[in-house]
């Protein structure tokens, strides 16, 4: 079992995580009509959508409740009620989806009953919107962490009881992770209906980040998950929960409306596949498409091409706990040394299982400090700068990556997308591969004289 080392300094110098608050926006913003609220200051949500318009390349729609000192130190429930009021009044949203921040709940405030009293007092204005709540404060957690809350409170909010289980037997909720790209939903998408299954993604952020230019400006978020079919995944034969941070949310399906689960901990393997599209096919009761098959004997013959280039290489990684392990058994699996492994917070168990000695919870400084040596560094755009002193190719993953186009349409899941992993991390090492020179060749260079070489040369001299 892997060690994990807890954080010893008492502050980070480079940070390598992303907040709670950001996460749960980035999950909401995949409900079609939706609108994010931060309860806190401007500055709190300046930072995440910042962030957010860098890696997306898109208009974002995020509030905040613009919380000021007084508000601060009295409490904030009017701030919130205002907020929500406003948002509804101006942009007539689906749901708001409020992200608390730690400089409201510092103060201990009983946002759950304050949210409800604002529901009450205003039931007939708030007609039609959905008001959900997500406690993710910055000082605890990760972009993981707020991930998981905001889909949970969605689930809980919106998804009734299914006492006599009324099921249809074509229709399955898939519950991606906030590291899944649009093209990975996307693809998600298509490999589930190619078993004549219709899922119900939540969230889904291939239809409301996808780089598409409205005929109109649209005020909240387009595209994405309906509210209706939120409240219709209680009657999903099965749950597919696509990595471990979405274990509870599926996990509160079952016993909310008695939807069993599977949990995914990586799709970017041939054996994680294989077990996926086995699952699609004993749902549906179909074969295995042609197309897949193909696919897969195009992902067995790219790691056959590719596997040269990987043994024997030092990978040093920096990712959310979910990503770093998808990440370190995709190149573990290919023969590669995890020679340096890195995340965000210690919290979650599928850290045990990363194909490494150790995994240290710290930041993008502890990462530079350890990682020279290495062959490769695999973190987001944050990196850059470390890649740079080091002197080592770095490959940009996860959030947020700000310094190339199109992340967002990476496909890294599937037999396409491990196909597409082993072809990026082979070309990097081909284009930073040195090549042998005669000095290098030479099996006595640098060889330091033994004893006994020093004993024959003196033999051969007393002979002459």
């Amino acid at each position: 079992m892997t060690a994990v080392i807890p954080r010893t300094k008492a502050a980070s110098l480079n940070p390598l995580k992303s907040s709670q608050p950001l996460g749960a926006a980035l999950a909401y913003l995949g409900v079609d009509g939706a609108m994010p609220l931060f309860h806190g200051s401007q500055g709190c949500t300046s930072f995440a959508l910042v962030l957010l318009v860098r890696h997306f390349k898109e208009a974002i729609p995020l509030q905040t409740t613009a919380m000021d000192e007084v508000a601060t130190v009295l409490g904030g429930a009017d701030h919130l009620e205002e907020a929500i009021l406003n948002l509804k009044t101006r942009t007539k949203p689906s749901l708001i989806g409020v992200c608390t921040t730690a400089l409201v709940e510092t103060r201990g405030e009983d946002f759950a009953a304050d949210l409800s009293a604002i529901r009450r007092r205003n039931a007939d204005a708030l007609a039609g919107t959905e008001v959900v709540l997500a406690q993710t404060p910055d000082f605890e957690g990760a972009m993981e962490e707020g991930w998981t809350k905001a889909v949970t409170s969605m689930v809980d909010a919106l998804v009734p009881p299914n006492p006599e289980r009324m099921v249809s037997l074509t229709q399955v909720n898939i519950l991606p992770g906030w590291h899944h790209t649009v093209a990975d939903i996307e693809h998600l998408r298509d490999l589930v209906e190619a078993f004549g299954l219709e899922p119900i993604i939540l969230p889904d952020i291939s239809g409301s980040l996808d780089g598409t230019v409205p005929e109109r400006w649209v005020p909240t978020a387009y595209g994405g998950t309906l509210v209706p079919d939120i409240r219709a995944m209680g009657r999903s034969v099965h749950t597919i929960a696509l990595a471990e941070h979405v274990r509870a949310p599926a996990a509160l399906l079952e016993a909310r409306a008695g939807v069993p689960f599977t949990v995914f901990e990586s799709l970017s393997g041939l054996k994680a596949v294989d077990r996926f599209v086995a699952l699609l096919a004993r749902l549906s009761g179909r074969p295995v498409p042609a197309r897949l098959r193909r696919q897969r004997s195009q992902l067995q013959d790219a790691l056959l091409d590719g596997h040269f280039h990987f043994g024997g290489q030092k990978i040093a990684l920096a990712a959310e706990p979910d990503l770093l392990f998808t990440l370190a058994s995709f190149f573990a699996g290919l023969g590669a040394e995890i020679a340096l492994a890195v995340t965000t917070t210690g919290s979650s168990p599928i850290l045990r299982k990363v194909p490494a000695r150790e995994v240290l919870v710290g930041d993008l400084g502890d990462f530079e400090a350890r990682a020279a040596g290495c062959d490769l560094l695999v973190t987001h755009s944050h990196g850059r700068q470390a890649s740079e002193r080091l002197g080592i190719p770095l490959m940009r993953v996860g959030f947020p990556v700000f310094d190339r186009l199109g992340s967002q349409h990476r496909l890294t899941v599937g037999y396409q997308g491990a196909r597409n992993l082993i072809f990026e991390a082979a070309n990097i090492f081909q284009a930073n591969r040195r090549e042998p020179t005669p000095q290098s060749l030479n099996p006595f260079r640098d060889r330091r004289p033994t004893s006994e070489d020093t004993h024959d040369s003196h033999a051969q001299t007393a002979a002459r």
